[in-house]
């Protein structure tokens, strides 16, 4: 199993910022995926999840109506598209595959594997 994230980088407030999250040596299409992130000094706190065929999704109260997520199994890849971006968006994001599906899959248990993070630092 690996997970890639990309699209990382250096934002202002207000800006936006897509990540992707390239997956492999598995059925992406067989597994809900989610997004993490942890800001310096921190916990991992959940950003984001999907269901397999993206009919259902989770997000944090702190990103409703600013972040999406989605999915692409064709291209067994992972996003998350990002407005509005804030300071207090700026974090190390992890993709991670999801073992289950359950109601709001936001603890770091329900994941078995993660990638190795992309940079995202929002500041003017």
């Amino acid at each position: 199993v690996q997970l890639v994230e990309s699209g990382g980088g250096l934002a202002q407030p207000g800006g936006s910022l897509r990540l992707s999250c390239a997956a492999s040596g598995f059925t992406f299409s067989s597994y809900a995926m989610g997004w993490f992130r942890q800001a310096p000094g921190k916990e991992r706190e959940f950003v984001a999840a999907i269901n397999r065929r993206s009919s259902s999704t989770y997000s944090a109260d702190s990103v409703k109506g600013r972040f999406t997520i989605s999915r692409d199994n064709a291209k067994n890849t992972l996003y998350l598209q990002m407005n509005s971006l804030k300071p207090e968006d700026t974090a190390l994001y992890y993709c991670g595959r999801a073992i289950n599906w359950v109601p709001m899959m936001s603890t770091l248990r329900e994941y078995d594997y993660w990638g190795q993070g992309t940079q995202v630092t929002v500041s003017s």
